[in-house]
Order: C-alpha cells, then structure tokens, then sequence
C-alpha cells in the first residue's frame, strides 16, 4: 500500500516537473514572439516575458549570431525553451522510472 501512495506522489511530482518547464518554455517563446514582432519594450508583458527570458534562458544568449538581431534572438530564444521542454521531460521521465514497483503485484504473482 504504502508504495501506491509513493508512486502517485511520484507521479504527481513528474507532472509537475514537466508542467512548470513547458510554462517556463511558453513564456520563453512568447519572448521570441514579441522580438520578432517588435513588440513595445515598455510594456509590462513584454519586460516580463524578457525577464524570464533572461532567467531562464540565459544559456542560448548570443549563441547563434544572425545578421538581424530578431531573428537571431527568435532563433536563440527558441532553442532556449526547446532545451526547458526535453530537459523537463527527461527528469519527469526518470522521476516515473524510479518510482517503487507496487508490491501488491508481487504478492498476487506468489
């Protein structure tokens, strides 16, 4: 029994894992958007969607250097949530694998 509990809180936590980088990767992308679109910098979305840009993708910064600034930052920024999304579904991934087999299928197998 107690291993069910685990499992399900687990598997919760594997949820939530995979949840918050595919929001952290949304707003990333919304970014990417209000670059290539030349959205107003002032705007209170747009400086929060760039900050969270800058705190959650800061390690594709300047990793691609294209001639047009937004594109290089669509391409960047975009790379960016792509790594949030697969890194957060690689740990949500391995989260369920670790997860204890459910000891009441061993017991009915005996």
């Amino acid at each position: 029994m107690a291993s069910s509990g685990t499992a399900r809180i687990l598997s919760l936590v594997a949820t939530i894992v995979r949840v918050v980088c595919a929001v952290i990767a949304a707003v990333i992308v919304v970014h990417a958007l209000f670059v290539l679109f030349e959205a107003n910098p002032s705007n209170g979305l747009v400086t929060f969607a760039a900050n969270w840009r800058d705190s959650f993708g800061w390690f594709t910064k300047d990793l691609f250097t294209p001639s047009d600034p937004k594109i290089a930052e669509a391409i960047n920024a975009g790379l960016a949530a792509v790594v949030w999304v697969v890194v957060g579904s690689l740990i949500s991934k391995l989260i369920v694998r670790l997860t204890p087999a459910d000891s009441g299928a061993k017991k009915a197998d005996a």
